[in-house]
C-alpha cells in the first residue's frame, strides 16, 4: 500500500502561524465575537515553520546561458523566527490558510513585531 504524505512547505522570507486563541471574554466579563477578534490590528500565534529566508544572487549565473543549471545551490539569508518561537505580529499583513482541517496564517517577516522564544539553560550549583 502506496500513502500520500503531504508536507507544508513555506518559502521565502515566509512565517507559518497557528494562531493563538484568542480571549472571548474582556476583563469586564463581556464575551467578544470572531469579527471583533479578526479586526484586532495585533495578533499572537506559534510558529509552526519558517521558509528558508532572504534569496543571495547567485554570483555564477551568466545571462549567456540562462536556460543551464547554476552550479551553487541557491543560498539564503536565514530568518529570525524559528519553529516553535511564539511571535507577536500584524495581522492584516497575513493570509489565512486551511490545511488538512486546520487553519494557519502566513505573513512576511517583516509583519513579525516581536519572538519570544524558550531556551533551556542549565544552572549550576556552587561546588
Amino acid at each position: 500500500m502506496i500513502r500520500i504524505k503531504k508536507e507544508m512547505i513555506v518559502v521565502g522570507d515566509r512565517v507559518l502561524l497557528k494562531l493563538e486563541e484568542g480571549q472571548d471574554k474582556t476583563k469586564s466579563g463581556l464575551y467578544l465575537p470572531a469579527s471583533v477578534r479578526e479586526k484586532e490590528k495585533i495578533a499572537m500565534g506559534r510558529v509552526v515553520k519558517v521558509g528558508p529566508g532572504y534569496p543571495i544572487p547567485n554570483p555564477n549565473y551568466t545571462e549567456d546561458e540562462p536556460w543551464s543549471t547554476p552550479k551553487d545551490p541557491m543560498r539564503y539569508i536565514p530568518l529570525q523566527a524559528k519553529d516553535g518561537d511564539y511571535a507577536i505580529f500584524l495581522r492584516e499583513q497575513g493570509v489565512e490558510v486551511e490545511f488538512e482541517e486546520e487553519k494557519y496564517l502566513i505573513v512576511p517577516q517583516s509583519a513579525v513585531l516581536m519572538l519570544v522564544r524558550d531556551e533551556l539553560h542549565e544552572e549550576r550549583g556552587e561546588e
